[in-house]
């Protein structure tokens, strides 16, 4: 008897199981559709299914798998592609925020007089 550990369990498979089967191992393992009790249910009647159920049971999980993966990569896209839109739009409104405070200094320094002009009084005194 084989003892495969995944995390912190250990699934009992036969040997024969591990050396006829080990992708289909792999798989039984890897998905996220099962939990441990059922890993082990798949594990201890294996020896009994026919090559066609273990061929489904291989099929299903695999194509699983696939699916997966493509969902994975497209969402990773997507998510890329808000980021993108997202840092776009908060890099736009940081130029507004600026052109705002420019303009604010601006407008405070028009406020303030012209030397000249603070000559010009004194002299006119």
């Amino acid at each position: 008897m084989a003892q495969i550990q995944k995390d912190d369990i250990t699934f009992t498979i036969t040997d024969e199981l591990q050396a006829k089967y080990p992708e289909l191992i792999e798989l039984i393992i890897a998905t996220e559709s099962m939990d441990n009790d059922e890993r082990q249910y798949w594990f201890d009647i294996m020896p009994s299914m026919t090559d066609t159920q273990i061929d489904r049971l291989y099929d299903i999980l695999e194509t699983e798998r696939k699916k997966l993966s493509e969902l994975e990569v497209k969402y990773q896209k997507e998510i890329k592609t808000l980021n993108e839109k997202h840092l776009i739009e908060w890099q736009e409104m940081q130029v507004k925020e600026g052109k705002k405070k420019v303009a604010a200094a601006k407008q405070e320094e028009g406020k303030q007089e012209d030397p000249d002009e603070i000559l010009s009084m004194l002299n006119d005194i």
